[in-house]
């Protein structure tokens, strides 16, 4: 059972500051008690019981229990033995049985950059394992899935950490999660070469040939979408955001290593292989969400309801109230509010009896730290007496004086 919440987040904090300030291994302790002592629930395949087998390693270290901890780095290097923090980890474990320890690391000559990316990737791992249970079983991004949506991947970059969810009748349903890479210089991408991963809402593509990839790219690559319809209207550019693993003499890269993508060990992207092979598999890369879950349920339920409204409005030919569900900062195809609502008023001069369904609706709200946003995805069917039409289209929207507004409007893949 988890003790009190105070007392498990001053363990945290005591265990950051092991780390962050290069305070002495043993000058703390935070005990397996602070964390269920069933593991199984944080493991779910080899890749995460070696994981798992580090976080219990660095435990055991700040209680004293070296011995303990010495055998379970060593089980982990056997199994991995490119894990470049696991053998940091010894070096320490073997240093401490000789003397105490001055601080994480304690390698002499050893740069002083290179320690501070094993010590920010043991703090992230350790994070992730000390962090509520429940985090995960709440995405908050995913609001709905469609049937064609088997899975979808939420990257969280300000966690160093990748999200799986399975669709259940729409809703996803936690799988797993994994240690990532991101990029050097953080996230929020803006241009080509920046070195930061991007924040929005992607799809992967089919995996890229492994016979035409270098070493560096690991086991296997998909490439993201990016830029987006968003991004490209901000004037983001830049390109080759791919999901891909590490070199073959690397297991695992620190927090903020890449270029911008998102770099998974060569188990775990080996591990989700079967899902992205799927292709087109939404992936939402956030930077951590800081909307209560009970808005954001208040949200999804006005914005289903103003599409609902926006569909009727269309359906029926009530073209002012139509065009009200428009943000006046609206885009499309080379158009802006005033061009869209001018060939939009010419069509409907005529009201022609129309008939309009939606179908395979996925919503998914967008990661941006300026404005509330979300996309939708569906399947358009529209009949008149003049036109039989079925299209993927997407939208995306805005939260605007509280009300949900278009922002833009185009054809989906």
């Amino acid at each position: 059972m988890f003790r009190r919440r105070s007392q498990r987040s001053n363990g945290v904090g005591r265990l950051l500051l092991v780390l962050s300030l290069a305070l002495p291994w043993n000058a703390t302790a935070i005990h397996l008690s602070d964390r269920p002592t069933r593991m199984e629930s944080f493991l779910h395949g080899t890749p995460r019981e070696i994981e798992a087998i580090l976080v219990r390693s660095l435990l055991q270290t700040t209680q004293g229990k070296l011995d303990a901890a010495l055998g379970d780095i060593e089980t982990v290097i056997r199994a991995v033995p490119n894990f470049k923090l696991a053998h940091l980890v010894r070096g320490d474990l073997l240093q401490a049985k000789a003397r105490q320890l001055t601080g994480f690391g304690n390698v002499p000559d050893a740069p002083n950059e290179e320690i501070a990316d094993f010590r920010d990737e043991a703090r992230v791992r350790l994070e992730r394992y000390l962090s509520r249970e429940d985090e995960p079983t709440r995405p908050n991004y995913l609001w709905q899935l469609d049937a064609s949506q088997r899975h979808a991947i939420v990257v969280d970059a300000s966690k160093s950490r990748l999200y799986v969810y399975r669709n259940d009748n729409g809703k996803p349903r936690y799988m797993a999660d994994y240690y990532i890479t991101v990029g050097k210089n953080g996230s929020e991408k803006q241009k080509e070469g920046d070195k930061r991963t991007p924040l929005g809402v992607y799809s992967s593509s089919q995996q890229l040939p492994r016979n035409k990839l270098p070493d560096f790219y690991g086991s296997a690559a998909y490439p993201l979408s990016y830029p987006n319809e968003w991004d490209r209207h901000q004037g983001k550019n830049g390109h080759g955001i791919w999901l891909h693993g590490t070199p073959s003499s690397t297991y695992s890269r620190p927090p903020r290593a890449s270029d911008g993508c998102v770099v998974l060990t060569n188990p775990d992207i080996s591990a989700l292989a079967p899902i992205l092979k799927e292709g087109n598999v939404p992936v939402v890369i956030t930077a951590g969400s800081s909307v209560p879950p009970d808005e954001v349920r208040v949200q999804r339920e006005r914005l289903m309801q103003a599409l609902e409204e926006w569909r009727s409005n269309w359906e029926q030919q009530d073209t002012e109230d139509y065009l009200a569900r428009y943000s006046r900062d609206f885009f499309s195809d080379g158009k802006n509010f005033s061009a869209w609502a001018e060939e939009k008023r010419r069509i409907q001069q005529v009201k022609t009896k129309t008939s309009i369904i939606l179908s395979n609706v996925s919503i998914f709200r967008y990661p941006d730290n300026q404005q509330q946003m979300a996309v939708i995805n569906f399947t358009q069917e529209f009949k008149s007496a003049h036109l039989d039409n079925r299209m993927r289209k997407r939208q995306y929207w805005v939260l605007d004086n509280g009300q949900w507004k278009i922002l833009y409007e185009g054809a989906a893949a």
